[in-house]
């Protein structure tokens, strides 16, 4: 299972960055509560995150692997959004 700091890291960085795309759109729309919470953990404002927010970010982060065909044993400690882009891509 991938760690939970770099699940943070990496869907802060698709909220930070990926908010406005089209082909993520609907996804950021529906993780209305994952993405932000994640991303706010990632920056550090978060400093204890509940139960039951640390179920939607992990919820967020599985939902977010299954739509690019990635599983978590595809993730490494400490990846970044753009590797996991990256590796995707490289995957088709």
């Amino acid at each position: 299972m991938t760690d939970f700091a770099t699940q943070c890291v990496i869907l802060g960085e698709l909220y930070e960055g990926y908010k406005e795309e089209k082909d993520f759109r609907a996804f950021i729309e529906f993780n209305d509560l994952g993405l932000p919470l994640a991303y706010l953990t990632a920056q550090g404002l978060v400093v204890e995150v509940s139960d039951d927010g640390r179920r939607y970010i992990i919820d967020t982060f599985e939902m977010f692997l299954q739509s690019i065909k990635l599983t978590e044993d595809d993730i490494i400690e400490g990846m970044t959004l753009d590797e996991v882009l990256e590796m995707a891509a490289s995957e088709d």
